[in-house]
């Protein structure tokens, strides 16, 4: 088969993945997630496990992200880092997801999105309810 094929097939293939892991996490989020202020959750022994794997994932995201986003290697470069930052825990991350999440264009695409799969509309942390559109 053709490089170039290799590419292209390989380039599609991960935009696509990328999209369906984005609208996926958008669909499952919890509607009042960035309600309020970030609850700590209990420290088990599994989360602490699954928060390192979860860790390690992002890293491997974002490192594979780095590459992809070099001329002439397929894929989706600046998107696989994004996804690999939004799995990482760093300081600040959540009140930039609340920031950027909040913008009425970009809520009101997550709420249709989120509509279509019958899922409620993510809340608001001013009103504590539905934003209107």
């Amino acid at each position: 088969m053709d490089p170039v094929l290799w590419i292209v097939a390989i380039s599609a293939g991960t935009f696509v993945l990328s999209l369906l892991s984005v609208g996926l996490l958008v669909v499952l989020i919890p509607a009042d997630y960035f309600a309020g202020p970030k609850r700590p959750k209990p420290a088990t022994p599994l989360r602490r496990v699954l928060r390192i794997l979860k860790n390690l994932l992002g890293l491997v995201l974002v490192a594979l992200g780095v590459v992809m986003a070099m001329p002439l290697v397929p894929g989706q470069g600046v998107l696989t880092i994004l996804i690999g930052v939004s799995l990482l825990d760093l300081p600040g991350k959540w009140r930039l997801e609340r920031i950027i999440i909040l913008r009425p264009r970009v809520l009101g695409a997550i709420n249709r999105l989120r509509a279509r799969y019958g899922r409620p509309p993510i809340v608001t942390p001013s009103e504590g309810t539905p934003p209107s559109e």
